[in-house]
């Protein structure tokens, strides 16, 4: 009887233990599955998706003017100051911060329409956060090409000075020192010394190098309103600040002719009528008008 008693009881204690087991089994499943996505993200992390190597407009148009070696953007350039003030208008219209105020029952074309702040929130970036300030503070609005002109500083009026957003470059150089694609060094240049940024991640570069060739290659598709909004932004304005032929030198002549042409034909669209479409960004079609008219 005794023997009999201690093989039912050790047959429960192994069906508890099965029982344990198999709880516990169940409950290490979603755990796999967290695995499997953080293993996910870290894939992503590798493909420098991570936020770390996330870039702004205004850091994609800069990186593409810089120089590798030498670390500093073509002394012949003077299109890329007004350029890059453009960039942060869109990056900002693009993160829901700004927008165009409404066209109206006369419907204003898109250089007369005043730009309005949307949102203050911080984005994070110091020199967006500072524009954005700008922009809520004035009374009364602002036009889009006003603004690209007062945070350029070229303005007449003494009294809007303080609208200039100064030294642009060199703070989205150090942007880009702090994410790990450049570094800082001094060079002597006769009479002066001068601080300048090289390439040291080459694989970001590359990366955006090779996303802006796709765009007008292998991924090109003929209606714009199907690119992404950041992308087409990111091709117009490169354009604009004369920097985007650095991202098509590496290409063969025939693909070089063929992205050149497709360019050219983002290029031809009239703003107007690309912005009464539906699901567009007015505010970016109003920056590349500034830039096209």
């Amino acid at each position: 009887m005794a023997s009999l008693t201690q093989r039912t009881s050790g047959l429960v204690q192994r069906r508890t233990e099965a029982t344990r087991s198999a709880t516990a089994d169940k409950e290490r499943e979603p755990d796999g599955e967290e695995d499997d996505a953080r293993r996910g993200e870290e894939d992503e992390d590798d493909k420098g998706d991570s936020k770390e190597t996330r870039l702004t407009l205004m850091e994609e148009v800069l990186l593409l003017g810089l120089k590798d070696r030498e670390g500093y953007t073509s002394f012949w350039n003077d299109c890329i100051s007004s350029g890059l003030r453009g960039c942060m208008l869109i990056e900002l219209a693009l993160r829901g911060r700004l927008q165009l105020e409404a066209c109206g029952m006369r419907r204003k074309n898109l250089l007369s329409r005043k730009v309005i702040c949307k949102s203050d929130a911080p984005t994070g970036d110091v020199l967006l956060d500072e524009a954005l300030k700008h922009i809520k503070e004035t009374q009364p609005p602002e036009t889009v090409q006003s603004w690209i002109e007062l945070l350029s500083g070229e303005t007449w009026s003494p009294f809007k000075l303080h609208y200039q957003l100064r030294n642009v470059r060199e703070r989205l150089a150090k942007n880009l020192v702090e994410k790990g694609v450049l570094t800082t060094e001094k060079q002597n240049f006769l009479l002066f010394d001068m601080t300048t940024h090289p390439l040291t991640n080459s694989t970001i570069k590359q990366r955006l190098v090779k996303k802006v060739q796709d765009s007008v290659l292998e991924k090109w598709v003929n209606d714009p309103h199907r690119m992404d909004k950041r992308l087409l932004s990111l091709i117009l304005l490169a354009h604009s600040s004369d920097v985007l032929e650095n991202a098509f030198a590496p290409l063969q002549d025939e693909q070089y002719d063929l992205g050149m042409k497709r360019v050219h034909t983002l290029l031809e669209l009239e703003p107007e009528k690309e912005s009464a479409k539906p699901g567009v960004n007015e505010l970016m079609w109003a920056v590349v008008a500034a830039f096209t008219k």
